[in-house]
């Protein structure tokens, strides 16, 4: 007589919710200090499937001419053609292709990243994602947070500026972190 092991899958839908949500980008500036933006403007979803995780999926868009880094000049400079190039590529998008679990918590999300038209792919670590808690109208949420890092010439973002001391005034090492808040899709 034959047994099933096989598991029953219990998907569900999440969306993110915005407001309590950030995607952040940090870079040295100058050799000398970290400079910090986020993106204020980004909707995503995330398909989990809470029986297996590896079998979830993301996806993230974000307004990339939402950047912002507390100076309007800076803000300006980077959603020009030197940078972001806003009126060009309008997004900036990652979606998910891969996910795999590293150790007793963390996994990682691969997936196609696109910025500034060049899709390359990008590993982000997840933290497990929290329980889930119901808010004061009735809506289930929970959070997670992802990390990672880039090299923005690897996405065509080459402006730089040679310094009189020696270096560079921008780094090409891009840290990123995302703090998502979601909502379960009805």
């Amino acid at each position: 007589m034959a047994t099933s092991t096989a598991t029953t899958s219990r998907v569900s839908n999440w969306e993110i919710d915005p407001a309590h949500s950030g995607a952040r980008f940090s870079v040295r500036h100058m050799m000398v200090s970290t400079v910090r933006g986020e993106f204020g403007k980004f909707t995503g979803a995330v398909k989990l499937d809470e029986s297996d995780p590896t079998r979830s999926s993301v996806q993230v868009t974000i307004d990339a001419s939402s950047v912002n880094t507390h100076d309007a000049r800076r803000d300006a400079h980077l959603r020009s053609a030197d940078f972001l190039d806003v009126e060009k590529f309008p997004t900036i998008d990652f979606r998910s292709t891969v996910v795999k679990k590293t150790g007793d918590d963390p996994y990682e999300i691969t997936g196609q990243f696109t910025l500034h038209g060049v899709t390359r792919d990008l590993t982000l670590t997840v933290e497990a994602p929290a329980e889930v808690g119901k808010d004061p109208w009735g809506k289930l949420r929970r959070g997670g947070t992802a990390t990672g890092k880039l090299n923005r010439k690897d996405y065509g973002l080459n402006w730089n500026q040679a310094l009189e001391t020696g270096g560079i005034l921008v780094g090409d090492e891009v840290k990123l972190t995302i703090d998502v808040e979601l909502v379960k899709a009805e």
